[in-house]
């Protein structure tokens, strides 16, 4: 529903937001709602999505609750300080330190001074607020993990301190039918079988319908059935799904987007991305540091990607100089690595519910990581037990000391997956671990400026990506041989998985299977899909006692596929003519009224008030946890005016 307007100034950085402001480290949001006539229930409940970094919220004057951490959503009860037949204000106070002074927070690759691997911050609301109505005793979290066997460990929380029955029903999603029914104990874990299950996975990425019952209050959500664990194949540790060795590859997806940096112009767009890379042939992507809306892991548990979820970094690669000149990374206090620790359980604990996630993923390249003691080894113990169902990878990249279930290396001119050879800043493969290559590929390719991030500090960068072909022939041949290369190492070492840098360009990283406003799709489809089945057919082939060379397509010379002149542009349903936002200049893609003819209205408008950010998903599309049948959109459509 429609909310009046946003008052304040400098507070959102995105084309979207309709300000595009710079360093907002202070900044206020304000709107006023009524509260609907239908919300006859007893509690009236105020949920965020995010918001970047610390959000102090009032209701009509009263300071209703504080929240610390820009990825994790938070709700409040708001009822107590509602004028429930009148209007209503609420204002939002945003504190979002980044860069500033000592603060050394979870903040991913956000920076006031973008550069190459480093972009544009995120400041304030930018995942969807709603309101709902509850009754007195309302379901808080719902947390289900089902196995490939159809076992069930659940635990249903609630508002009160109660012991009432909870009732939990599975349902077909094809046939709608029930297939099991079991009454618990509220906030008391407890466990049942569901017979016949079909397994979750890649290829068959099956989803059950999950209804929950306390009382007055009903929730609706859904489960998959898989098992992840390792194991070891013919003396070497695997990856396994479901008790078979599976091979992961995907992409480093990082959820940069030129117009709502952070938020993404609708859900079309996110699934866009997700079903581009199913089609190139991946299984998997890495979600690189950062924390998405719920609809986009739905959408991964919908289409069957399996997701590495990361933990967000620690003020990543920033010094500090002393009086004395010296100079030392910044790294977190005691108090900051209990806050970092602490933000890391509500990763866990949020996202846990979604099947799709596979590893838990805590330091990437030592970014925060403290060399003095080694944290990694109590936190993966802490991520063990808040989720014992996935596995963990530790360090991925650089520091690795043993900590986790993988031996994890960074290369990008060649892979060294598995294999007795390394650079001098990763470590020796650890055969009492997986061998995975966390990240390889990266290749760039420059494209005209209609299609780059149109800012100088990024534009300056480009040449710092870490190769650059001018052509899609080289681009593509090149490829074609880093992924013959670990190809071998999967064939004769002990490889098990690998993630390709990167899914999309992102500003001045212009090493993308995509540009960075979706409209050029760089690979050769037919010729990556057969280079990534070769990977699949290789490790398949691992699961015998023979090590003798495979012989596969991939080893073959490849006649690279010439292209036109002009660069082929893919075309998104969601938004045939990409990003274009020409209301709000200086915006990075200027356009002309042929070209955005064909952009959705709702995404795009302006108008002369301030729009509030982005709001992602429809809250009434009953996704996960946090769904009922009573719920309000505070925003209307994904892009709503405040």
């Amino acid at each position: 529903m429609q909310l009046g307007s946003l008052w304040s100034t400098d507070v959102n950085e995105s084309g979207l937001s309709g300000i595009q402001g710079t360093n907002a480290l202070y900044s206020w949001f304000a709107t006023t709602f009524d509260v609907p006539s239908s919300f006859t229930n007893d509690r009236v409940l105020l949920n965020f999505g995010a918001v970047d970094y610390e959000a102090t919220v009032f209701v009509n004057g009263q300071n209703a609750t504080f929240h610390r951490g820009g990825y994790f959503a938070f709700t409040v009860d708001i009822t107590d300080y509602l004028h429930v037949s009148d209007t209503n204000e609420l204002l939002v106070f945003v504190h979002d330190p980044t860069d500033s002074d000592s603060y050394v927070i979870p903040i991913g690759k956000q920076t006031l001074h973008p550069s190459h691997i480093f972009y544009t911050p995120c400041s304030g609301i930018w995942q969807s607020v709603w309101i709902e109505s509850a009754p007195s005793n309302y379901i808080t979290d719902l947390y289900i993990a089902g196995t490939a066997d159809g076992q069930v460990n659940a635990t249903v929380s609630s508002s009160g301190n109660s012991t009432s029955q909870v009732k939990v029903e599975v349902v077909d999603r094809n046939s709608s039918t029930s297939i099991a029914t079991h009454t618990g104990t509220v906030n008391s874990p407890f466990t049942f079988s569901v017979p016949s299950v079909s397994p979750w996975s890649p290829d068959s990425p099956t989803l059950y319908n999950i209804t929950v019952s306390l009382g007055d209050d009903e929730v609706g959500s859904y489960t998959g059935f898989r098992t992840v664990s390792r194991g070891i194949i013919n003396g070497v540790q695997r990856p396994l799904l479901n008790g078979e060795f599976i091979f992961p590859f995907g992409t480093l997806d990082q959820g940069f987007w030129p117009d709502g940096i952070y938020t993404p112009p609708n859900r079309e767009a996110m699934v866009y991305d997700l079903q581009t890379l199913k089609k190139v042939g991946f299984n998997m992507l890495r979600k690189h540091i950062k924390v998405e809306t719920a609809l986009f892991y739905q959408a991964c548990d919908e289409l069957g990607l399996l997701v590495f979820q990361d933990m967000p970094a620690l003020r990543p690669l920033q010094t500090e100089t002393f009086d004395n000149c010296s100079v030392a990374t910044i790294l977190p206090d005691d108090d900051q690595q209990a806050e970092f620790a602490r933000q890391l359980d509500l990763l866990i604990v949020q996202q846990r519910p979604f099947t799709s996630i596979f590893s838990w993923i805590i330091y990437n390249e030592g970014w925060g990581q403290i060399t003095s003691y080694y944290p990694e080894f109590g936190l993966t113990d802490r991520v063990k037990q808040l989720d014992p169902t996935r596995l963990v990878d530790s360090t991925t990249g650089w520091y690795d000391h043993g900590a986790g279930d993988y031996s994890d290396n960074h290369h990008y001119a060649n892979p060294q997956c598995g294999s007795p050879f390394y650079s001098i800043q990763s470590s020796p493969y650890d055969p009492t671990r997986i061998g995975i290559q966390g990240e390889f590929g990266g290749i760039g390719n420059n494209v005209s400026i209609d299609h780059l991030w149109n800012v100088q500090a990024a534009i300056d960068t480009i040449n710092q990506t870490y190769e650059i072909d001018t052509t899609l022939e080289a681009w593509n041949y090149r490829g074609h041989r880093l992924l013959g290369e670990l190809l071998d190492q999967v064939a004769i070492w002990s490889c098990s998985g690998g993630i390709w840098t990167q899914t999309t360009d992102v500003e001045g990283e212009v090493n993308g299977l995509m540009t960075y406003d979706r409209r050029i799709l760089r690979p050769d489809v037919a010729q990556w899909q057969a280079d990534i089945s070769d990977l699949y057919s290789a490790a398949a082939s691992r699961t015998n006692a023979s090590t003798a060379l495979p012989s596969f397509s991939g080893y073959s010379v490849l006649s690279p596929t010439p292209y036109p002149s002009e660069y082929p542009e893919s075309t998104p349903s969601w938004s045939p003519n990409g990003f274009e936002y020409s209301a709000t200049p200086p915006a990075p893609f200027t356009s002309t009224t042929s070209e955005t003819s064909g952009a959705s209205p709702s995404a795009y408008s302006t108008s002369s008030s301030s729009t509030f950010s982005a709001c992602v998903g429809h809250v009434s599309e009953r996704i996960q946890y946090a769904s009922r049948e009573c719920v309000e959109c505070v925003c209307a459509d994904y892009i709503s005016e405040w």
